[in-house]
């Protein structure tokens, strides 16, 4: 298949490449500085920006669907994720592009209590901009046409975790659970090979 990877110069993005890769797909990977990035060896990187639509149509033509792990952190979160949102959905649909698996926040997904995480008791809140940015973002893709699947780690993701090749749908969040970026990016490609998520969300957690 053909894959096109925004936020390819990210942690998460760059293990969903390196996901894809290995199985043998094709991939482009968005990033907004090709320079900054000669390190993403065997794939096409191109120049993007994942808030505007047209410049999303122009990396995604010709793919068979796509991956979101952009962020830009020097933008108020609520900004960034609607607008990258509204032009994902946008552009991707120019593409002719219907399949989108975005990386998402644990934060805003339910926990044990059917609430989300971020309304439980005790659960840290000094970033919740962030996460109502993230919320914000998934409202506006629920509203888009496209096959979408948003995938957040269950708790959150272990930095110096190294890929044990396996991974589950967790039944809810879990402050405690630490999954690896790189099972975490076989999530993200199986949700392209086989989908099992249709405009839906689902966490994902260690085995």
């Amino acid at each position: 298949m053909r894959i096109v990877v925004f936020g390819a110069g990210g942690r998460a993005g760059r293990q969903a490449v390196a996901e894809a890769r290995r199985r043998g797909h094709q991939v482009t990977a968005v990033v907004r500085n090709p320079a900054d990035h000669s390190d993403l060896a065997d794939v096409r990187v191109v120049a993007g920006d994942v808030v505007d639509a047209a410049s999303i149509a122009q990396a995604a033509a010709g793919h068979d669907a796509a991956i979101s792990a952009a962020v830009d952190l020097s933008v108020p979160p609520h900004d960034f994720f609607t607008a990258s949102s509204r032009a994902l959905a946008a552009g991707l649909a120019k593409a002719g592009v219907r399949r989108l698996v975005v990386v998402g926040l644990a934060s805003i997904m339910p926990g044990a209590s059917g609430a989300a995480l971020m309304d439980e008791p005790g659960y840290p809140n000094e970033y919740r901009p962030f996460y109502l940015g993230h919320a914000a973002g998934l409202d506006e893709i629920r509203t888009s046409d496209l096959d979408w699947a948003y995938l957040a780690p269950a708790g959150d993701f272990d930095h110096g975790g190294t890929r044990t090749g396996h991974y589950r749908i967790a039944e809810h969040g879990d402050p405690a659970s630490r999954i690896s970026y790189a099972d975490f990016a076989i999530a993200l490609v199986d949700e392209i090979e086989a989908p099992r998520h249709h405009r839906a969300a689902a966490s994902v957690r260690e085995v």
